[in-house]
C-alpha cells in the first residue's frame, strides 16, 4: 500500500495499554485472506482466555488508485477477509450457547456511490457494500443463537489510511476527471472523525445496551450520508 500500514511495534503498543489496564491479552500477526491462520490466531485466544463472546471485523486497505491489482486486493481483504473472520468465529460462539455480538466495519462508502473510476477505488465501494449484504445474512442466521450482527459505516477518519499523501493526491486526481471538488464534507462543522467516536459506536453496540439491535448499518458519519 502506498501509506503506512499497521506495523508490528503498533501491535506491541496495544498490548501494552491493554496490560497497563490489568487485563490480559493475546495478541497474533495475521493475514485475513488467510482463513487458517485467523483460525490459529483464534486458538491461541481460546486457549489463553477460554471464551470468544464480540468479533470487530476491522482489517481494510484502501487502494484508491490502484488498477486492476488493487480490485483484486481490495476485494480479498475488505470482502473475502470479513468473510473469513467471522466464518471461523461462528462454530466457538454457537457451541457455547449464551449469544455474543459481532461487528463489521464498513465505511460510508459502504451506503453510498461515492469515489473515483480507478479500479482500487470501485473495488473498495464494492467491497464495503458487500459488507452489508454479509451483515444482513449473518444477522438472520445467527439470530436463533442470539447472536448479534451490525455493520458500522464511518466517514472519514484520521489515521494513517486517509491522512496521507496518497490519499490527497487521489482528491486531486478526482477533481481533474470530474472538473469539480468531490463532495466529501460532513455535514457537522468537522473534517474528518476520531479513532476513539468509530470505536465508542463499537463498543456501545456489543454491549447490552444494545442486547436487541441486529441487522442494522450504523452511520458513524457526522451527517456525511445524510447530505446525500
Amino acid at each position: 500500500m502506498p501509506y503506512p500500514l499497521a506495523t508490528a511495534d503498533d501491535l506491541a503498543a496495544t498490548v501494552k495499554l491493554v496490560e497497563d489496564t490489568g487485563a490480559r491479552i493475546v495478541a497474533r500477526q495475521g493475514d485475513v485472506r488467510d482463513r487458517e491462520s485467523l483460525a490459529a490466531a483464534l486458538q491461541a485466544g481460546l486457549d489463553e482466555l477460554g471464551r470468544l463472546d464480540i468479533v470487530v471485523a476491522n482489517a481494510g486497505i484502501a487502494p484508491m488508485q490502484a488498477g486492476a491489482d488493487g480490485w483484486y486486493d481490495v476485494i480479498d481483504v475488505n470482502l473475502t477477509g470479513v468473510h473469513h473472520t467471522v466464518e471461523v468465529a461462528i462454530p466457538t460462539m454457537i457451541a457455547q450457547g449464551d449469544g455474543g455480538s459481532i461487528v463489521l466495519i464498513s465505511s460510508a462508502a459502504g451506503l453510498a456511490g461515492i469515489g473515483s473510476a480507478d479500479a482500487g477505488s470501485i473495488g473498495y465501494a464494492a467491497a464495503k457494500h458487500g459488507l452489508v449484504g454479509l451483515m444482513r445474512v449473518y444477522a438472520n442466521h445467527l439470530a436463533p443463537h442470539s447472536i448479534r450482527v451490525n455493520s458500522v459505516h464511518p466517514a472519514g477518519v484520521d489515521t494513517p489510511m486517509i491522512n496521507n499523501e496518497h490519499t490527497r493526491q487521489w482528491l486531486a486526481d478526482l477533481v481533474a476527471q470530474t472538473g469539480s471538488p468531490p463532495d466529501m464534507g460532513n455535514a457537522l462543522p468537522v473534517q474528518v472523525l476520531e479513532p476513539d467516536d468509530v470505536a465508542n459506536a463499537v463498543a456501545w453496540l456489543v454491549s447490552d445496551q444494545a442486547r436487541y439491535i441486529t441487522g442494522i448499518t450504523l452511520p458513524v458519519d457526522a451527517g456525511f450520508l445524510n447530505k446525500r
